[in-house]
């Protein structure tokens, strides 16, 4: 992942933009020296390759600013969807918590999964290329679907809720924010593959590792329930 990367940001940007200038400064100082402060044509030859160099270099370097961006950019269209899912449960609970006075224990676990769910994708959104981050609500996104997984199960016991329309229209809006869920994620792993192609190659890998670039980790899904989509169904 993007680990502490110094060399991200707009001031990061700066940052190394002055340090590339600041080695062409030195060793034009150097030459000139050398040479009394006259150069030959030979000398002049061996700035201009510097020069343009330095250029390719400062190309590469910001090639993969834009690749780096465009991975933050990508799972912001992931984090809106989540948001608006982690909006939706607590009133479902509140829909479903008079009718299921008895199941409180349930729908704690599901509100205090979809709490350590929300905490944990404010992390990635801090750092999306963060691996552990990443892993962490990965983690916690399994327990929230098997928290309402175990609450689905439950709530069949309770009929009058399937003629309930406010958990009908939530059970579709669940479901349609989870479909835009999947498709923010290809578009978010097809960024994160770019990027990561993108430092991986050479001459970029030099530029990526002097500047902190690390690999950034896909958005997976690993475990069968986490697979399944959100839905609140009791029919």
């Amino acid at each position: 992942m993007l680990s502490d990367p110094k060399c991200y940001g707009r001031a990061g940007n700066i940052v190394n933009r002055k340090k590339f200038v600041k080695s062409y400064l030195v060793i034009f100082c150097i030459i000139e020296r050398k040479t009394g402060g006259v150069m030959s044509f030979e000398i002049w030859i061996f700035i201009g390759i510097f020069v343009l160099l330095l250029i390719y270099l400062m190309s590469i370097y910001n090639r993969m600013i834009q690749l780096k961006n465009r991975v933050d950019n990508s799972w912001s269209q992931i984090d809106v969807q989540l948001q608006r899912r982690y909006e939706l449960i607590p009133n479902l609970i509140e829909t479903v918590k008079k009718s299921m006075l008895h199941e409180q224990e349930t729908l704690q676990m599901v509100v205090e999964a979809r709490n350590a769910a929300q905490k944990a994708s404010y992390e990635v959104l801090n750092s999306p290329s963060d691996s552990a981050a990443m892993a962490e609500l990965r983690l916690q996104e399994e327990k929230l679907q098997g928290a309402i997984n175990n609450f689905q199960i439950v709530a069949e016991a309770y009929p009058d809720l399937k003629s309930n329309t406010n958990l009908l229209s939530m059970q579709e809006e669940l479901a349609s924010t989870e479909n835009k869920v999947g498709f923010a994620r290809q578009g978010f792993n097809d960024a994160v593959m770019s990027y990561n192609i993108g430092i991986e190659s050479f001459p970029n890998s030099i530029i990526a590792n002097y500047c902190n670039f690390g690999q950034a980790s896909l958005w997976e899904i690993e475990s069968t329930e986490a697979r399944k989509p959100v839905k609140v169904a009791f029919d």
